[in-house]
C-alpha cells in the first residue's frame, strides 16, 4: 500500500502487487494533472509498502527511499514496509535493499556495494563509492548528495 499525494487526479491511498513501480502507483490514481512535470518523481523504481509518492510538479532528483529492516511485518520481496529515507543513505549501515532504491542502483550493484564494504571495510568518504565495479563517473556524481557516511 502507498499514499500517491500531490498533483494527481485522485490522490489517496491505493493497493499494488508486489514488485509493482510508481507509474503503477501514479496510473491508479488516475495519472497527473496536465502539465505537471514528473521529471523529479523516478517513475520506474519499485515501490515501498507505506511510503508516499509525491507528485510536486518540480523537476529533480526522486527521492530517497528506505527499506526496512528484514522480517518486518508486511514486507515483500520488493522491500516494503517503512517510509521515506528523510536524509542522506549511510552507505555504512545500508541494507542491500535501502541502496537499491537510489536512483540508478539497482539489485546489482547494490550487492557490489555491500560486497565492497564486506571486503574493504567501511566507507571513509562518499567519494570511494567511485571504488565500487561498475559505479561510473556520472552515475557516483548524481549519488554523491544522496548518500553519506
Amino acid at each position: 500500500m502507498v499514499d500517491v499525494a500531490g498533483r494527481v487526479t485522485r490522490p489517496g491511498v491505493v493497493r499494488l502487487p508486489a514488485g509493482s513501480r510508481v507509474v503503477d502507483a501514479i496510473d491508479r490514481v488516475g495519472g497527473v494533472l496536465a502539465g505537471t512535470d514528473t521529471t523529479g518523481v523516478g517513475l520506474a523504481r519499485v515501490l515501498v509498502d507505506g511510503e508516499q509518492i509525491l507528485v510536486d510538479g518540480r523537476p529533480g532528483p526522486p527521492p530517497v527511499v528506505a527499506a526496512p529492516a528484514p522480517g518486518t511485518a508486511g514486507s515483500s520481496p520488493a522491500g516494503g514496509g517503512g517510509g521515506a529515507q528523510s536524509g542522506p543513505i549511510d552507505l555504512n549501515s545500508a541494507s542491500s535493499e535501502q541502496l537499491d532504491g537510489l536512483p540508478g542502483v539497482g539489485p546489482v550493484l547494490a550487492g557490489r556495494i555491500v560486497q565492497w564494504r564486506t571486503e574493504h571495510g567501511p566507507f571513509r568518504s562518499p567519494e570511494q563509492l567511485g571504488e565500487v565495479t561498475g559505479m561510473g563517473d556520472k552515475r557516483l556524481a548524481d549519488l554523491l548528495p544522496l548518500v553519506k557516511v
